[in-house]
């Protein structure tokens, strides 16, 4: 099985700020696209890596609903998704203390995130919700994960 990812996740900061990663007190998310190619047998997943600050504490990120991919054209709900077994997985977390998953996505969704001008995620956290946002270059950078795959 061959495995098609970024050389890093994408960082999205938690709303406007842009404080510094190692700053426990704000919180984070990443992302990264994931092609599996099993024999010709071609496969997407969205792996996605959540490290909340001291002040937030959220939902379990596998339950349904907990976590929203926001877009120009509105906000989509992830579905969870079992990755196949590898060696390595695709990325690492970022911080020891976050949470990660895997969620369902397709070539169309991957294609809809790289035309996007705003890519976020909003995250459960208790009765809040918490907006995550990609910088500008989240655009240009799966824009380029898509033509590398020949899209």
């Amino acid at each position: 099985m061959t495995v098609g990812t970024l050389d890093k996740p994408i960082e999205l900061v938690q709303g406007t700020a842009t404080p510094v990663a190692a700053d426990r007190r704000v919180s984070f998310a990443y992302l990264g696209p994931v092609e599996w190619d099993n024999m010709g047998n071609i496969s997407y997943g969205l792996w996605i890596h959540v490290a909340p600050g001291n002040d937030w504490r959220f939902e379990d990120i596998q339950v349904p609903g907990a976590v929203g991919l926001s877009l120009d054209d509105g906000i989509t709900p992830l579905g969870v998704i079992r990755p196949p077994a590898l060696a390595h997985a695709p990325y690492q977390p970022v911080a020891s203390w976050g949470e990660t998953a895997y969620f369902g996505v397709d070539l169309e969704m991957l294609k809809r995130m790289a035309a996007s001008g705003k890519i976020g995620l909003d995250v459960k956290a208790g009765d809040s919700v918490v907006h995550f946002a990609a910088g500008s270059d989240a655009h240009e950078t799966l824009t380029r994960y898509l033509h590398a795959r020949g899209y």
